[in-house]
């Protein structure tokens, strides 16, 4: 990440008036520091800071201090958290999440913004079924796979590889019709498992990748991109309507400057952190796209019969692709 970036984030720190704060909100996420969840929440504090005059202080808790993804979740709903930044994970709170789990579904941000702006009611009310609200989204970015045991140029490089993914069923299901052998595991339990050899590779974007130091415990990196995965800004339903409408205004206003200024600063992780990772010594290569999206019809057919509206799910989210 630019130095410059960061000095923006610093920056509009110091700006935040010196008042007692009349509302104090607690913003839990897994990300370590120097990854694009850190400078996630530490902008939309500052923002929200800013935008209340200091009356809303939100204090974020990096590192899984707060919980893991899915403790996180549960937190929101007992009231003990306000706001959480889970991503994958969402797939287990309603099948409609599953379809960012389909591979090479979204093209870029561009495209996301326009699923965003076409299909945020059917994501919103999710949600709300579900006891959550999405105050906005961010990013946690396209995916790619590290490993120990050799390049993954095709799906059939995977074969019996033990790979970690998120806690949601399909990137287990995606992984497997590959042939590798996919793992579930807390993010904040990766490096250790690589290092002491309990799996044999992860997927994360540049971002967590480098911020978690996974290239010092992995020797290949195979630049894949299989999956887009939207990062939420995510509060209770019932916490979130409790706050006065000025309020829920600035936290709302706040997602959506701070989703903006995430996907700058993603594009800009995305040329930095690969150099910090090639610097490592990590060998990369560029993974046959075409062969993975070839393999990849089956998890896509999987969506469409097991969930409910998933085949016009998967037509509306491409649909939007058109113009990328």
């Amino acid at each position: 990440m630019k130095k410059t970036l960061i000095a923006a984030v610093v920056a509009s720190f110091a700006a935040v008036p010196a008042t007692a704060a009349d509302t104090t909100l607690r913003f839990g996420h897994v990300g370590a520091p120097g990854s694009l969840f850190e400078a996630t929440a530490n902008h939309y504090a500052a923002c929200v800071a800013e935008k209340s005059g200091g009356k809303v202080e939100v204090q974020t808790f990096g590192s899984s201090q707060l919980g893991t993804d899915k403790e996180l979740l549960q937190k929101l709903k007992l009231g003990q958290v306000d706001f959480a930044l889970p991503s994958s994970v969402m797939s287990s709170v309603d099948a409609v999440f599953g379809i960012f789990e389909m591979p090479y579904i979204i093209k870029d941000r561009d495209h996301m913004r326009r699923v965003q702006d076409a299909m945020m009611d059917t994501f919103q009310s999710a949600a709300q079924d579900n006891g959550y609200h999405i105050v906005g989204l961010a990013e946690n970015g396209f995916r790619h796979i590290t490993n120990n045991t050799r390049p993954i140029n095709t799906p059939e490089d995977l074969k019996g590889i033990k790979l970690r993914t998120p806690n949601g069923e399909w990137r287990v299901k995606m992984f497997q019709q590959y042939g590798a052998n996919p793992t579930p595991m807390a993010f904040s339990d990766v490096f250790t498992a690589l290092q002491t050899g309990v799996i044999d590779g992860q997927e994360n974007p540049y971002a967590q990748i480098a911020s978690a130091k996974f290239q010092e415990v992995q020797k290949y990196l195979s630049i894949t991109g299989h999956v887009y995965t939207p990062a939420y800004i995510l509060a209770s339903k019932n916490q979130f309507g409790k706050h006065s409408d000025e309020v829920r205004t600035v936290l709302t206003d706040c997602a959506d400057e701070t989703q903006t200024f995430t996907y700058e600063t993603a594009a800009q992780m995305e040329t930095d952190l690969l150099d910090v990772i090639k610097a490592a010594g990590v060998e990369v290569n560029e993974a046959d796209k075409e062969a993975f999206i070839a393999a990849s019809k089956p998890v896509y057919d999987a969506f469409a019969a097991e969930v409910e509206g998933g085949q016009a799910l998967i037509e509306a989210v491409l649909g939007l692709g058109q113009s990328s």
